[in-house]
């Protein structure tokens, strides 16, 4: 299917560029055009076609859905799959937050939709696809889902909702009862379209930047690091290495844009892939600068229960696709 991005980089690097096929540089070079046309063709498809969902299921409605609906016990599966479809980082959290709870939406089911958004999304689903194919990405979006339902249950049945600061508590206490009703959009796929679009548009201009980097640095890796270096230290029969990728990757920030193409290296280099995974879901889904945003709207406790329930869950995770694979 890629066989030609394969011969345009083949031909780039070493007819155009005349770089020795034995050199690091060349090595390094070939991954990141091959890399960068072949992630860049899927993500356009895949932005496109998750546009249109997203076109149908918009925040609002979102959540007056997940506020008036009663789904006996599915709530937390239905707010995890609504976050696949409504894509946010892990730093969107304090307005959305916000909404969510000032909609009448149990603090869980909340957390469900947060924690999903940013780990399985359009981005996300486009570069696993082009990285490591349909099998590991249906794994890797429906343990993601599951792992936000999960976590939710969890923080959920803690009853958490004393550890809301002071300022989201006067919020809900000023805040009237909305009635709103759903709004049925009247326009076709046709008058949709140039909205999409856009979006699709939108969407690509602001990941470009930090996938090129990414890929950059994934090159790098490729190019120079030997095989077997991370392996050494990080193997499937070191028991800590999925708690200490998860630790490492918590104080770290970036968008699955900007990690995904390292991680495919690390994977490449001899780290498994559930550990690789468990990284990239710890610096997408939490990071210091979101904990510092949230300080906003939870205490310090809160946010500490919060990161360590799926701090727990992303290692659960890790494990578990080490053992698939």
């Amino acid at each position: 299917m890629f066989n030609w991005i394969e011969k345009l980089a083949n031909w780039l690097v070493f007819s155009i560029f005349k770089l020795d096929t034995t050199s690091h540089f060349a090595e390094a070079l070939h991954f990141f055009i091959y890399d960068s046309i072949k992630i860049l063709l899927l993500l356009v498809f895949v932005i496109f076609f998750m546009g249109i969902v997203n076109s149908y299921f918009p925040v609002e409605k979102v959540r007056n859905y997940l506020s008036r609906k009663k789904l006996y016990g599915f709530e937390y599966l239905t707010a995890s799959l609504f976050g696949v479809v409504t894509p946010f980082c892990s730093c969107s959290s304090v307005p959305l937050f916000i909404g969510f709870v000032k909609g009448g939406i149990p603090l869980g089911v909340t957390f469900a939709f947060l924690i999903t958004s940013p780990l399985v999304n359009e981005v996300a689903i486009g570069l696993f696809l082009s990285l490591f194919g349909v099998k590991i990405t249906t794994i890797y979006v429906i343990s993601g889902i599951l792992l936000g339902s999960i976590s939710g249950m969890i923080l959920q049945k803690l009853k958490l909702e004393k550890h809301l600061t002071p300022w989201v508590k006067q919020i809900l206490e000023n805040s009237e009862k909305e009635q709103n009703k759903f709004i049925l959009e009247k326009q076709n796929f046709k008058e949709r379209l140039p909205v999409i679009l856009a979006e699709v548009g939108k969407i690509l201009k602001g990941i470009i930047p930090y996938l090129l980097i990414g890929i950059a640095i994934g090159g790098l890796m490729h190019g120079y690091v030997p095989e077997g270096f991370f392996a050494k230290y990080m193997g499937k029969e070191n028991i800590f290495a999925v708690p200490l990728a998860t630790i490492l990757g918590v104080p770290m920030y970036a968008n699955a844009s900007g990690i995904l193409p390292v991680v495919q290296v690390l994977v490449n280099k001899g780290i498994p892939l559930g550990t690789a995974i468990a990284f990239m879901m710890a610096v997408v889904g939490l990071s210091f600068p979101e904990a510092m945003l949230l300080k906003k709207v939870m205490t310090f406790k809160l946010i500490a229960i919060f990161f360590g329930v799926v701090s727990l869950c992303i290692m659960f995770s890790g494990f578990l696709f080490n053992l698939i694979f």
